[in-house]
């Protein structure tokens, strides 16, 4: 499947599919396309390093709805059959959402639905929370709200901070980003409402 992957910053998960596609985990993923949305995103060498076209859309200066209509166009241009957020800090517009219904991943760290949104660690540690980890789940219209694919979970311990915290659930965001995606390209995944049920025959 052509997969179109959206970020903003160091793009460490955006090579964990790379990798899984270069090492056979990942056989139906078709990396295709980047997009992001900071000029000095170092997603932007891991794509070139590994022959990965890339697109610079500035929204800094432009509204949501238009820096999505600019994105839509690239990714139709590339023939992209399903997006990948990996580390992309905007909120997609409804306009987005609706055109690619179910054809959107995010990977977000924390265990959804608890501590949605930008502060995830912090929010987790503050609560007092004992577990936490990270959701593969589909963009709907809300934030970090749609059907959850897979999750892993991590221990917090007395004296974590988010540094600590957030290394712990970057190892398995590495692990869990890539599988659930060669799940859904290789057409094993049911969604019923909020249910995604994985197929293993």
């Amino acid at each position: 499947m052509r997969v179109g992957v959206m970020a903003s910053g160091r793009g460490s998960n955006f090579q964990a599919i790379i990798d899984a596609v270069n090492n056979g985990e990942a056989p139906d993923v078709e990396i295709v396309r980047l997009v992001v949305n900071k000029s000095d995103a170092y997603a932007i060498k891991r794509a070139e390093k590994n022959n990965i076209k890339f697109d610079f859309v500035d929204s800094s200066d432009i509204s949501r709805e238009d820096f999505d209509k600019k994105t839509i166009e690239i990714m139709e241009k590339a023939k992209v059959e399903l997006i990948v957020l990996a580390g992309f800090m905007r909120i997609l517009s409804p306009l987005f959402v609706k055109k690619y219904k179910n054809k959107i991943l995010n990977i977000h760290p924390s265990l959804l639905p608890s501590f949605p949104g930008a502060n995830a660690h912090k929010d987790a540690l503050r609560y007092g929370a004992k577990i936490s980890g990270c959701t593969v789940h589909l963009v709907d219209e809300n934030v970090d709200s749609g059907p959850i694919i897979m999750q892993a979970s991590v221990e917090i311990n007395e004296n974590e901070t988010e540094e600590t915290l957030s290394e712990k659930i970057l190892f398995h965001e590495h692990k869990l980003l890539p599988k659930a995606l060669q799940l859904m390209c290789s057409n094993r995944l049911t969604i019923e409402g909020r249910k995604v049920i994985i197929n293993t025959d």
